[in-house]
């Protein structure tokens, strides 16, 4: 036997040793068996993970639809009644009162404007603005300064519920210490979220009813932490904590961006008053050079034209610096 006839065998019997230590090894060294054991050990932490993945799942599921139907509610409530503005404002006054109120308005601005110009259509004008527009804007303003002072309170309620809940107190008793405690407006809001559910209705509905008559992101986050915890369950004290966190950022972010866009209200505020201002120093020097802007009738069609012009400005400038947070 040559050779090369030896170096075929010992190849061929190469292979084969390889290729049966490659199929045996598995089974001669128990791998097998402990790959199997792995897999039975595996399954139940599997399907223990299936579990909680499936919990989550339906978790998830009841917030989506928690969030669906506030949003619902928050379209419902898009339009509002001169009651619900009323209301919003923090006014005692009936639907009647606010006619009478406007009514009066109307006709004392009406008759300062005929006797300031002594031109039936100023006066008529004067009567559009003291019956439609100063008490929209009265109610505008009280609601905002309303708004404001229970932004700055309502962080500090939430601080009582987290403290009383923490201490063992129903979120009951923490909402009768709010009412009887806190400061206006939260106080006498909590009042009606309590008298609410003395009535019967559930806590997460009296809390929903909140921000129909507090229309503020406050009280809109607070309405959807309680209709989320009492639908899924969870921490309330610690989520209410994180709630009262987030608001006194916010809180400190507005206040920081009002304190630096103040410069650019100062300019805007300059550069509005400029014109008039001008105008009334060049009439106490020059009356008759100033007089012809309204004895001329080209005149008082450029100040017609000049107070557009001055009140697409003066909104321009008010949409650059204000700020919504």
């Amino acid at each position: 036997m040559n050779g090369s006839t030896l170096a075929v065998v010992f190849l061929a019997m190469l292979a084969v040793g390889g290729v049966a230590y490659a199929l045996l090894y598995p089974l001669l060294s128990g791998e097998k068996r402990a790959e199997k054991r792995r897999r039975d050990f595996a399954g139940p932490v599997t399907a223990r993970g299936v579990d909680r993945e499936a919990q989550a799942r339906t978790k998830r599921g009841q917030i989506a639809q928690s969030l669906k139907e506030i949003e619902h509610r928050e379209n419902d409530r898009s339009k509002l009644t001169l009651e619900a503005r009323i209301a919003q404002a923090g006014l005692g006054w009936t639907r009647q009162k606010y006619y009478l109120v406007s009514a009066a308005t109307a006709a004392v601005t009406g008759l300062l404007f005929w006797l300031g110009s002594s031109n039936a259509i100023l006066g008529a004008a004067g009567l559009f603005i003291g019956g439609f527009g100063l008490p929209a804007w009265f109610l505008k303003r009280c609601r905002n300064k309303r708004l404001k002072r229970f932004g700055i309170e309502f962080p500090n309620a939430l601080d009582i519920i987290v403290r009383g809940i923490k201490a063992g107190l129903p979120v009951n008793d923490c909402l009768r210490i709010i009412a009887s405690e806190a400061a206006e407006p939260v106080r006498s809001e909590f009042r009606q979220i309590v008298e609410t559910q003395t009535l019967g209705l559930p806590l997460a509905d009296a809390v929903g009813k909140l921000h129909e008559r507090m229309p503020c992101a406050e009280a809109n986050f607070f309405g959807i932490v309680i209709a989320i915890q009492q639908k899924t369950g969870g921490n309330l004290s610690e989520t209410l904590a994180n709630l009262s966190r987030v608001l006194r950022e916010r809180r400190k972010m507005r206040d920081k961006i009002q304190a630096v866009s103040m410069e650019a209200k100062a300019s805007a505020a300059i550069i509005g008053a400029l014109p008039p201002t001008v105008a009334f120093l060049v009439y106490l020097t020059t009356p008759r050079y100033i007089e012809l802007l309204w004895l001329t009738q080209m005149g008082k069609l450029a100040m017609v034209a000049c107070g557009i012009w001055m009140m697409i400005g003066v909104l321009i400038m008010r949409k650059m610096i204000n700020f919504d947070i």
